[in-house]
C-alpha cells in the first residue's frame, strides 16, 4: 500500500522531473512551509498552532511561483487533494493547482475555472505560455516580470509580500497606471516597495520603455515614513537615493524620497515639485495613500496630477469605507489584500488581548459642583462633560491619575520593561499622563531615568531619539512612551506589548494604525502577543464594526477603586489618520490656544476617581468574536465539529497516538483540558467523559468510577499474564484514577512510581514477556477502559 510520502517520491518527482521542473531557473520546492503558525492561547501560555504547508511549489523563476500540487497516498483518490490544492493555490496566489495519487493528476485552472484529469504534468514552458495569453505580456516585458529581486537571505519575502510584488509588477508591465495595494499594518509594506523597485530598476524598465533605469519618488506624509526607508530598507540602492528637500534638489538620481510638505506649494512658496518636468518620474509609490494626496479634498493632490504621466502605486493598511472612498476611487480596485485577520491566521502578527478600563467618571460622566472653578480661577460651565469631552473642554487630573495608576499596577502584575506606548488627547494630555506615570514609579525612574518619556512633535529631536531607543529591540528603556498623533502610523516597535488608549480614537483607519504598533512578532525576545490598554471605549466600540477584522473573543472585568487597587475580576467569553484628529460625532474639537493667552481647556485638579470595570478580550482560535458564553459551551461546539458521534469519539480517544492528536486538536481551538475541568467544576472526571457530556449531554463519570466499573465488568482481563505483571496494570488503572489518562501512555508511565518500583522500563517489559506484549496489554487496558 502506497503511502503519500511513496507517492511523492516514486511518482510525482519522477514526473516533474521528466516534465523539466529541475531545470534551472525552474524549481521545484518540496514540502514548504509558508505560514508561522497562529499563536494560539492554551491555559494562558502562547503555543503555536499548526503550520500551512504545501506538498510541492512549482516556481517558473526562483522569485515568481505558479503552481502548487497536493499529494495523496496511492490507496485515495486524487480527487481527494483537489479542495486543498484549491485552497493552497488561492492563498499563495498562483493560478495552477494539482491533485495527485501518483497514478492520476487532476489539474485546477483557477483563472479558467475548470478540471481535467492529465496523466503527466505540464512543462514550465506551457504553463508559462498559459500565463502570458492570461496576462497579454509578452517578450520584453514578460523578461522583465520575471527579473530577480534582492538577495536578503536572512530576510526572505513572504508568500503575501511575494504576491504583492508580483501583481504590482504585472500591473505595471500590463500598462496600469494607476494601481493599488492594501497590505495591513505591520504586514512589511516598505519591504514590497523595496523589492518592486528593485526589479524595475535592475530590469532597466521605465514607462517609455527606452533602455534607461527609472526614476522613482517614494512620497510620504511624515518625515519617518521616508527617513526609515532610505535609509534602511532601500540601503541597497546606494547613492542612487536621495531625499528631496528645500536646498536638496537633484536631477541624477533614480532613487527619490520626500514627504508632501518639503515639495507642495504653501503660502511662502510655488511648490518645489515644479523643479520636476511632469514626466521625470516613472513610478511614484504612495506610503499610506489614504492619508494624504489621494484625497480629493486634499492640498498635496496637485503633486499627483502634476505628475500625472508616471505610474502611481498606492499602499494603504486601510479597507474601502467612508473616509478611504477617495483613494479608491483614484487607485481603483486593490490588486491585492493582505488583512490584519489572515496576518494573525498565517502567525506573521501578533494577537492581542483587549483590556477595556472603565473609571467611574467614563462610566457615568463629570458634573462640576455649584461655582467650581478651574486651575486659573475659571469658573466651569455647570454641564455634564463625558469620555468625548474630557482633554478636550476639561481636563481632570485625577482622571489621569487614576488611569496612570491602573496602568501602573499592570505592569507591576506583569512584566515591569513591557514596552508601552499611551495614546493621550494631546501633547499637553500627554505631559500629564508622563508626569503621573514618573511619580507612580518613582523607583524604576531613579535607576531608569528615562523609564518613562513624551514622544510629541514639540520633542522634536530629542524625543526622536528617545523613540530609536524605545525601538531598539536590545535597549531596555525607555519603557513606556506618552504620545498624542505623532506615533499613530509608521513606527516599527517590534517588542511594544502594550498599546494604551487614553483618548477617543474617532477613524477606523487611525485605530488599526494604533493597534498596528504592537501587532509586530519577535518571537526571540518574548514577543507573541501584546495588550489593548482602552481607558476611553474606542476599542470596544471599533471591534463591534463590522469592517474590523481580527475580532477579539474573551472578556475580563476589573473593578479598581480610587487607588488604583483592583477590586474584583470577572472573566467569560463574549461575541466579539492624519495627523489631525479625527473626531466622533458630537465631539468638540477646540481650536490651538492663542500665544499669551490662558488654554482653552479648562483644568480640574482636585477629586477622586475609581477604576470600576475592567474588561478583557482575547481573541479566540477561529479569529471570531464569541457570544457571552463559557468556555464549556464552547468546548461542546468544537468536539462536534471534530466528531459527528460520540462512538467516532470514543474510537479515536482510546488510541494513545490518536488521543494526543485529539488534545493537540482542541488545544490549536484555544482548548486547555486542564483548564476546562477547573471552569467546569469537574476535576476528578476523565476528560472524555467530561467532552462528551458537553458535546453530546452524556452522563458525568469520574476517573475513579470508570476503574471500578472495568474492574467489576471484567476482572479476569488479564489472567493470561503473571501476578507481577497484573500488579504493574492494577497499579496503572490506579495512577490513571488518581491523576488521568496520561498514566496509560508508554513509556513515560514506566517512569513514575509506583510503577517505577517494578524495575527500569525493560526490566517491567519482561514481566509480561516482551516489549511488544506490554505495549499490546496496556492498549487493551485502554480500550476496555473505554468500552463503555
Amino acid at each position: 500500500m502506497n503511502t503519500e510520502a511513496d507517492t511523492c517520491r516514486k511518482y510525482i518527482v519522477p514526473k516533474l522531473q521528466s516534465a523539466g521542473w529541475d531545470e534551472s531557473p525552474c524549481a521545484i520546492q518540496e514540502q514548504r512551509t509558508f505560514t508561522d503558525g497562529r499563536v494560539l492561547f492554551v491555559g494562558g501560555v502562547p503555543r503555536r498552532g499548526t503550520r500551512k504547508r504545501a506538498d510541492y511549489i512549482l516556481r517558473y523563476r526562483p522569485d515568481y511561483p505558479i503552481a502548487v500540487i497536493e499529494a495523496k497516498a496511492g490507496y485515495r483518490s486524487a480527487h481527494d487533494g483537489v479542495q486543498q490544492a484549491k485552497e493552497y493555490a488561492e492563498v499563495l496566489g498562483v493560478r495552477f493547482a494539482y491533485a495527485s495519487n501518483g497514478r492520476d493528476i487532476i489539474e485546477i485552472d483557477l483563472a479558467l475555472g475548470t478540471e481535467v484529469q492529465r496523466t503527466d504534468f505540464p512543462t514550465p514552458g506551457e504553463l508559462w505560455s498559459r500565463v502570458e495569453t492570461r496576462l497579454e505580456i509578452s517578450g520584453d516585458r514578460a523578461s522583465k516580470l520575471l527579473s530577480a529581486s534582492f538577495p536578503d537571505p536572512e530576510r526572505p519575502l513572504r508568500y503575501y509580500q511575494e504576491i504583492a510584488v508580483n501583481r504590482a509588477m504585472e500591473a505595471i508591465l500590463g500598462g496600469q497606471r494607476r494601481a493599488l495595494l492594501n497590505l495591513c499594518t505591520g504586514a512589511g509594506k516598505t519591504a514590497v516597495a523595496f523589492q518592486l523597485c528593485w526589479r524595475l530598476w535592475s530590469a532597466g524598465w521605465n514607462k517609455r520603455g527606452d533602455h534607461r533605469k527609472p526614476k522613482v519618488l517614494f512620497l510620504a506624509d511624515r518625515n519617518i515614513l521616508v527617513d526609515d526607508p532610505k535609509d534602511k530598507t532601500f540601503a541597497p540602492f546606494g547613492d542612487a537615493r536621495w531625499k528631496l528637500g528645500a536646498n536638496a534638489i537633484s536631477h541624477g538620481r533614480d532613487i527619490y524620497f520626500s514627504t508632501y510638505q518639503a515639495i507642495a506649494r504653501d503660502e511662502n512658496r510655488p511648490g518645489l515639485y515644479k523643479e520636476f518636468a511632469p514626466d521625470f518620474f516613472d513610478l511614484i509609490i504612495i506610503d499610506e495613500c489614504h492619508r494624504g494626496s489621494a484625497r480629493s479634498d486634499s492640498s498635496w493632490r496637485e503633486i499627483l496630477e502634476w505628475f500625472e504621466p508616471a505610474y502611481q502605486l498606492g499602499m494603504t493598511a486601510t479597507p474601502l469605507r467612508e473616509e478611504s472612498r477617495d483613494t479608491y476611487a483614484y487607485f481603483q480596485k486593490p490588486l491585492y489584500t493582505y488583512s490584519l485577520a489572515q496576518g494573525i491566521e498565517d502567525g506573521f502578527l501578533a494577537p492581542y488581548r483587549v483590556h477595556r478600563i472603565v473609571t467611574d467618571l467614563d462610566a457615568v460622566g463629570w458634573r462640576p459642583s455649584a461655582g467650581e472653578l478651574d486651575r486659573y480661577g475659571r469658573e466651569i460651565p455647570d454641564e455634564e462633560y463625558q469620555t468625548k469631552d474630557f482633554e478636550r473642554l476639561i481636563a481632570l487630573r485625577s482622571r489621569t491619575e487614576a488611569i496612570a495608576r491602573h496602568l501602573t499596577d499592570f505592569l507591576k502584575n506583569t512584566d515591569r520593561f513591557a514596552k508601552t506606548i499611551v495614546f493621550c488627547v494631546d501633547q499637553d494630555h500627554a505631559s500629564e499622563m508622563r508626569q503621573a506615570l514618573i511619580n507612580l514609579n518613582s523607583d524604576m525612574v531613579a535607576k531608569y531615568p528615562d523609564y518613562v518619556t513624551r514622544v510629541t512633535s514639540d520633542e522634536g529631536d530629542i524625543g526622536k531619539g528617545k523613540l530609536g531607543t524605545f525601538q531598539d529591540v536590545e535597549s531596555e528603556t525607555p519603557v513606556i512612551l506618552t504620545t498624542s498623533q505623532l506615533l499613530t502610523t509608521g513606527v516599527d516597535a517590534p517588542t511594544c506589548k502594550n498599546v494604551a488608549l487614553a483618548r477617543v480614537v474617532g477613524s477606523m483607519a487611525e485605530f488599526k494604525q494604533i493597534i498596528g504598533r504592537g501587532t509586530r512578532l519577535r518571537e526571540d525576545y518574548g514577543k507573541l502577543w501584546f495588550n489593548i490598554l482602552d481607558y476611553t471605549g474606542t476599542a470596544t466600540e471599533k471591534f463591534a464594526d463590522p469592517a474590523f477584522d481580527g475580532d477579539p473573543a474573551a472578556e475580563i472585568t476589573t473593578e479598581i477603586d480610587a487607588d488604583g487597587e483592583v477590586v474584583a475580576t470577572d472573566e467569560e467569553q463574549i461575541e466579539t489618520a492624519s495627523d489631525d484628529f479625527e473626531a466622533d460625532a458630537g465631539t468638540t474639537v477646540l481650536p490651538p490656544d492663542e500665544p499669551d493667552a490662558l488654554p482653552r481647556k479648562l483644568y480640574v485638579d482636585g477629586g477622586e476617581v475609581e477604576v470600576v470595570a475592567h474588561l478583557v478580550y482575547d481573541l479566540d482560535s477561529d479569529g471570531k468574536r464569541l457570544t457571552c458564553r463559557k468556555l464549556t459551551d464552547w468546548t461542546g461546539e468544537k468536539v462536534r465539529t471534530l466528531f459527528p458521534t460520540p462512538a467516532a469519539f470514543r474510537a479515536e480517544w482510546a488510541i494513545q497516538d490518536k488521543r494526543s492528536a485529539i488534545i493537540d486538536a482542541l488545544a490549536e481551538r484555544g482548548i486547555d483540558l486542564v483548564a476546562l475541568q477547573v471552569d467546569a467544576g469537574r476535576p476528578e472526571d476523565d476528560p472524555f467523559d467530561l467532552l462528551c457530556h458537553l458535546a453530546w449531554n452524556a452522563p458525568l463519570t469520574t476517573r475513579t468510577e470508570r476503574a471500578q466499573r472495568l474492574r467489576a465488568r471484567d476482572p479476569d482481563l488479564f489472567q493470561r499474564y503473571g501476578d507481577e505483571a497484573r500488579v504493574v496494570i492494577d497499579a496503572l488503572l490506579e495512577k490513571y484514577a488518581a491523576t488521568g489518562p496520561d498514566q496509560l501512555s508508554l513509556p513515560q508511565a514506566l517512569k513514575v512510581q509506583p510503577i517505577s518500583d517494578f524495575g527500569n522500563p525493560s526490566e517491567i517489559a519482561r514481566l509480561f514477556g516482551g516489549p511488544q506484549a506490554m505495549r499490546e496489554a496496556v492498549a487493551e487496558l485502554t480500550e476496555a477502559l473505554y468500552a463503555a
